[in-house]
């Protein structure tokens, strides 16, 4: 076994959800991720925490809802006590097709995301993180060799998270203390209200805050949105593909919108219901050992040079204590590359510039 899976496994476990001995964990394991599910088990197992591996396919997902007749149980309570006992979710994709659910109609996605949601949210009150293991379906999807897509992805997820961490800590200051942020680009113009929120350092562990390996952002909850923003980034979205995306907010929701390709698949997503039409998330990539997209959020999204807006659910760990955020059974991110052309103003100071911060050599204020 190539010798930074182990270190992937070790990252996943120590720095990222903090497994400790007694910990209840659920161990997700996408059908390519063997490698590292055995390294992970053998991480958990040494800590003295208890295991439980299941397995996700989208294949298998994909007949279990073609064949449904859409009609789903809401949060089925089998599912519901095993999310509700976890101490420690972690999720390992890995699949061997990245759009294995594309034909699925929307309308019975939208119906089971739907009854699911307290699932979802028991979830999210675990110390969840989820991360990906490099194989053969991702790197074709990045158009890589697969040794090279490899090599990328431990660039991403093996580094000093400390030391990225400090640095991350420059912006979520910035957040923390501003009211309002616009975003300006040769095609979007949008301003955010994040008065009164607190932005996350999403240094890739639960201390953070921080669900994903690899992470890499700065991300706060917006709200009061004006304006339009272009995401020029493509993505594959539901397993379709997205790109050229525009949408128009007026008081906080989207009133229009329009894409060059997938415009079927945000139409469903504005639909799902009534947060879904409103930002839950802006979220700022600062993890610079991701270089180039892969069509994979969970890296693009973290990548250097580029902003993401969410549609839905907003993270309670951005809300002041006891108010909720946006509500929504979906949260769809959404890039933009920010490298030529554009600037980041958080209360009229420009704090990045054509994708360097002004804490970096080469930025213009």
């Amino acid at each position: 076994m190539d010798e930074r899976v182990h270190e992937h496994a070790e990252i996943l476990v120590d720095w990222s959800a903090r497994v400790e001995s007694g910990d209840n964990v659920v161990l997700s394991i996408g059908p390519d991720a063997h490698e590292l599910a055995v390294a992970v088990a053998e991480q958990v197992g040494e800590r003295g925490a208890n295991l439980l591996a299941t397995y996700s396919s989208g294949e298998i997902q994909r007949a279990y809802l073609q064949a449904h007749d859409g009609d789903f149980e809401t949060d089925p309570t089998h599912d519901l006590a095993l999310a509700r006992e976890a101490d420690v979710f972690l999720s390992l994709g890995g699949g061997r097709n990245t759009s294995a659910t594309a034909d699925v109609p929307g309308e019975k996605r939208q119906a089971y995301r739907k009854a699911r949601q307290e699932i979802r949210e028991s979830r999210y009150d675990s110390r969840w993180v989820s991360t990906v293991h490099p194989t053969r379906s991702l790197a074709q999807q990045a158009n890589m060799a697969y040794e090279e897509y490899q090599d990328f992805a431990y660039s991403a997820i093996i580094r000093d998270w400390e030391a990225l961490a400090d640095e991350m800590a420059q912006m979520k200051e910035l957040l923390d203390e501003g009211s309002e942020v616009r975003l300006v680009s040769s095609e979007t113009d949008l301003t955010m209200s994040i008065e009164g929120r607190t932005a996350v350092n999403s240094a890739a562990s639960v201390a953070y805050d921080s669900h994903n390996l690899p992470s890499g952002e700065v991300f706060t909850a917006p709200a009061d949105t004006e304006g339009t923003v272009h995401f020029d980034v493509p993505m594959t979205i539901q397993g379709e593909r997205v790109q050229d995306v525009r949408l128009e907010f007026e008081a906080g929701e989207v009133v229009d919108y329009a894409a060059g390709q997938g415009e079927a698949v945000i139409e469903e997503t504005l639909e799902t219901d009534a947060g879904a039409r409103r930002l839950g998330e802006l979220g700022i990539g600062m993890n610079r050992g991701i270089d180039r997209y892969t069509d994979t959020i969970l890296f693009d999204e973290k990548m250097g040079d580029t902003v993401h807006l969410a549609l839905g659910r907003a993270y309670d760990a951005c809300l002041p204590e006891g108010e909720s955020g946006n509500e929504s059974a979906v949260h769809v991110d959404m890039i933009t590359d920010v490298s030529e052309d554009s600037r980041l103003e958080i209360d009229g100071r420009v704090v990045q510039r054509n994708g360097r911060f002004e804490w970096e050599d080469g930025f213009e204020s």
